[in-house]
């Protein structure tokens, strides 16, 4: 059985969520503020964490991110805020994706699935002869590790499983749906626009120089692809 944390100041959001989950089989811990959540990651076996942005004490967003320099589980952010801002930041600190209040139960449940089958493939799926390499990348999928030049390298599962699918099509361009839909397994629900964002913070954690990658390339208009970091670099520069 899963457990899932759901962090958040308002009793009677927990209390729903807590409903939605509970009905769906998953266990359930509650905080209500980011200082509580990361205690209780501590102490108890957490598989997904739902974190709402505003809270009182420490917020979603730093809690986020003190959570990602101990741990890969993976995080959705609830906010009551719909501006593309705080999308974007949540996803930079290291959230693997995000809903909006009111949320849809179902979406709700939908992307905590999704992320679940993501954690799980990264934390135990042995998949056999399945290592990746692409110039100085190196992926072992069997032991869920990345490495870049021989140092290691730690992603979250979402960054991770874009990396793996570009890893196995070498130079071929993957739009932001198609990245959706096959990383998340999903329809995209005009949510695609995460994927830039998840692509920025892999820059910054296997480029020397994000501005100017080796590795992650955009085709504009079409999308990403990822070279063996020993072409020569095309002029113009290579976007976000």
């Amino acid at each position: 059985m899963y457990t899932i944390l759901v962090c958040d100041d308002d009793a009677d959001i927990r209390s729903a969520l807590r409903i939605y989950l509970t009905g769906e089989g998953y266990a359930v811990r509650e905080a209500e503020n980011g200082a509580a959540a990361l205690e209780l990651l501590r102490r108890e076996e957490i598989h997904l964490v739902l974190m709402d942005i505003m809270m009182p004490g420490m917020d979603g967003m730093t809690a986020t991110a003190r959570l990602r320099e101990e741990s890969n589980v993976p995080v959705i952010l609830i906010t009551a805020k719909s501006e593309d801002s705080d999308k974007i930041l949540g996803l930079t600190v290291g959230a693997d994706d995000y809903v909006t209040k009111p949320f849809n139960p179902l979406e709700l449940l939908a992307r905590v699935r999704a992320a679940l089958r993501r954690y799980a493939q990264l934390g135990g799926m042995a998949v056999k002869n399945t290592d990746l390499t692409c110039g100085g990348l190196a992926m072992d999928d069997e032991s869920k590790t990345v490495t870049l030049l021989g140092e290691e390298v730690s992603l979250t599962p979402t960054e991770y499983d874009i990396l793996r699918l570009l890893l196995r099509n070498p130079g071929k361009v993957f739009s932001s749906r198609e990245i959706y839909t096959s990383v998340w397994r999903d329809a995209p629900l005009s949510a695609e626009g995460t994927v830039p964002v998840h692509i920025r913070h892999l820059r910054e954690k296997l480029e020397i120089d994000p501005a100017n990658p080796r590795y992650l390339k955009v085709v504009w208009g079409k999308g990403y692809k990822l070279e063996d970091g020993n072409h020569e670099k095309t002029a113009g520069k290579q976007g976000p």
